[in-house]
């Protein structure tokens, strides 16, 4: 067969399977926006599990027309101008191709004003063909919809789960960014079901109050704040004691910079350091911010930026176990020993790890 260039409407389909796997993908690339754009007030409402309607809207800073028009061309950005800037990227998103992506396979429209601008304007891209920016009347920020995903791409609408299932999953990430950005009002509408997160204060405090919005204040407060720092890197946040832990790892909420990320080697050195107080088969809750130099930390490559690599992976890896396992022999002794474990199986009776402490809650 010739080789031949493939349009760009198919090119760009192409490239949403990439960043655009789901209705919680959306929510996260446009989320991230709102972030990137100083907004301290976001709300996201949800029809279908996300597949009829994501709505996500901002106070941040918003685009004039110009950028608007640019904003839903493939490889357009604000945030780097050269490969040099991929070496220190300190923004959430970055790519430029969320948006082009989501209008390739869905019903987009974008509306969006600058503070000191006297109108808005309003975009419009159906299944990749770009309407006329337009003016509009709105307040200053950014509002952008997303109706019928994958309408232009029906075989990919039918890998998508039950309306619960997405919603459940858009709910998760929701919820990881609100534990990482804790100064923002983040608030999620899913049908008649409000999950509101109130902006919480700077500092230790306002993370331990966001930490008890998200994971509810019996958890939080069987939790530790760690702060840690080692040749340049800092690890923060709040990680359980050693009797508050679960059946799979859904509870360990890791970012680094402030952006969520799901990393096997940040988890593989938390269950580390836990290995000695929890049952091996067991997981942590754990909410951590490994703070490194944009330069020590490459974001780039996963195409939905969930994963990421570290230039000096041991360092890090060892900073986040002698941080925990300090701050949990600060808590005091609930060890956890193999041999009592078998010794209670054959038994016939269950464990209690760390008799001084309540028995293990349960995801």
């Amino acid at each position: 067969m010739p080789v031949r260039l493939l349009s760009d409407t198919v090119a760009n389909r192409i490239a949403a399977g990439e960043v655009v796997e789901r209705p919680a993908s959306v929510v996260k690339e446009l989320t991230e926006n709102a972030l990137d754009a100083g907004a301290t007030r976001i709300e996201i409402v949800l029809e279908g599990g996300g597949a009829r309607l994501i709505r996500v809207s901002d106070d941040g800073c918003g685009m004039d027309r110009d950028d608007l028009v640019m904003a839903v061309e493939r490889f357009a950005t604000s945030k780097i101008t050269s490969d040099d800037d991929l070496v220190g990227v300190a923004t959430m998103g970055f790519r430029g191709e969320a948006l082009p992506s989501i209008g390739a396979v869905a019903r987009l429209a974008i509306a969006t004003r600058r503070a000191d601008a006297p109108h808005g304007w309003r975009l419009a891209v159906d299944g990749g063909r770009k309407g006329e920016a337009e003016p509009a009347a709105l307040p200053p920020g950014t509002r952008i919809e997303v109706r019928d995903l994958f309408f232009a791409t029906p075989a990919r609408a039918k890998f998508l789960k039950s309306d619960r299932a997405e919603a459940q999953a858009a709910a998760e990430v929701v919820r990881r960014i609100a534990l990482a950005a804790p100064h923002v009002d983040v608030t999620l509408v899913v049908e008649e079901r409000t999950l509101r997160f109130p902006a919480a204060a700077p500092g230790a405090a306002g993370h331990a109050e966001r930490l008890a919005q998200v994971l509810g204040a019996e958890t939080a407060t069987a939790m530790i704040a760690i702060d840690g720092e080692r040749e340049g890197a800092r690890l923060v946040g709040h990680v359980g004691q050693s009797h508050l832990h679960r059946a799979t790892a859904g509870a360990i909420h890791l970012s680094v910079n402030g952006r969520p990320v799901r990393d096997r080697l940040l988890t593989g050195a938390l269950k580390a350091a836990y290995q000695d107080v929890m049952p091996r088969d067991r997981h942590p809750v754990a909410a951590l911010d490994i703070r490194v130099g944009p330069g020590e930390v490459d974001v780039n490559v996963h195409p939905a930026k969930a994963e990421v690599r570290f230039r000096d992976a041991g360092l890090v890896r060892a900073l986040v176990v002698s941080t925990v396992r300090s701050a949990l022999a600060g808590a005091g002794p609930t060890p956890y020993a193999a041999g009592s474990a078998e010794i209670a199986r054959f038994a016939g009776r269950a464990p209690v790890y760390g008799a001084s402490r309540p028995v293990a809650a349960t995801a």
